[in-house]
């Protein structure tokens, strides 16, 4: 039996038919790749690092919406979500695992997996922390960034040493929720030169605010802040509360005397953010976590505030204004 199909018909087939090509095109793609990005801040304190994080990634060959995806998981600030959010992104199966700015998100992910990739930005030792056998060959799943905000306590000391050398006591006041304070304490007081060392503690901005109070009560004469994202998500806060109480302190980078702080010395997080992002391009085209090593920052910032140095009477030395990267007038 012929039959016959009429130019009208013809048409509407071959339309349905051209239609369904397109739909076929894209279910034959490759999914995109999703990135799990944890971090212990909140989004709006992170704009200007994650648009380092996705310059690093573009800088590998990868733009978002385009050739890869990136699901945010935000702690807000409480160190005891990550582990929660960590074994989140594991449910996900993300490609791989970014954490650029805190530690404690770098251990948290580490604990949740075991084979999905991670990239980190620590503060301290990897090595000693655990995420890795070697800094040249990292040999697990786990590679990324060293800034050394711990490794730097030493040099803070010695610069407030020298701008206020007569404090006598000198306050510390750390995050001790932070796992990568863990040994902030004991560092300080192996640079302070026999100085007495008040150590306050805070986790919230109210706490901040009790633990200024308290060091205004017992006298202080400077104050040493430990690095970490609680107090780089408060730095406007602390610097106000400083000029209040007309204390001289020092802080883990140029972001703090931005905001009115007196002297920082440190790495800057926007670069750690970007290479943490452009060894997570790197992953995704192929290369191993194990066969990674991990990056160690080469470059650090002396900033100085010399408007806030007025106001606190104080003089700085000519030598550390010769040696300066930023100084702020």
């Amino acid at each position: 039996m012929t039959v016959t199909i009429g130019r009208r018909e013809l048409l509407a087939a071959l339309g349905g038919a051209a239609a369904a090509w397109p739909l076929a095109a894209r279910a034959q793609q490759p999914a995109m790749p999703v990135i799990g990005f944890l971090d212990v801040a909140s989004a709006g304190e992170r704009t200007q690092m994650v648009a380092a994080f996705r310059q690093g990634l573009a800088d590998g060959g990868f733009v978002e919406g385009r050739n890869v995806v990136t699901e945010f998981r935000w702690a807000d600030g409480q160190y005891d979500r990550l582990p929660e959010l960590a074994a989140d992104l594991v449910r996900r199966q993300v490609s791989v695992i970014a954490t650029p700015g805190t530690t404690a998100a770098g251990l948290a992910a580490k604990a949740a997996t075991t084979t999905i990739p991670i990239v980190f930005g620590v503060a301290g030792d990897p090595v000693k922390l655990g995420l890795v056998a070697s800094l040249n060959r990292p040999g697990g799943n786990a590679t990324g960034v060293n800034f050394f905000a711990n490794e730097l306590v030493a040099k803070r000391m010695q610069l407030l040493r020298e701008i206020v050398p007569a404090a006598s006591r000198i306050a510390l006041l750390l995050n001790p929720s932070d796992p990568a304070n863990e040994t902030t304490e004991r560092d300080i007081e192996a640079a302070a030169g026999g100085r007495q060392i008040l150590v306050l503690q805070a986790t919230t901005s109210h706490e901040i605010d009790a633990a200024f109070a308290r060091l205004a009560r017992e006298k202080a004469d400077a104050l040493f802040v430990a690095p970490g994202s609680l107090f780089a998500a408060r730095r406007v806060q602390l610097a106000i509360l400083a000029a209040h109480h007309h204390l001289p302190a020092v802080y883990a980078g140029l972001a703090y005397v931005e905001a009115g702080g007196l002297v920082g010395y440190g790495t800057e997080l926007p670069e750690t953010y970007r290479q943490v992002g452009l060894s997570t391009a790197r992953i995704l085209k192929g290369v191993k976590p194990a066969d990674l090593p991990v990056l160690q920052a080469t470059k650090f910032q002396l900033a100085i505030n010399l408007n806030t140095a007025r106001a606190l009477g104080i003089t700085i030395p000519p030598s550390l204004l010769a040696v300066a990267d930023q100084v702020i007038e």
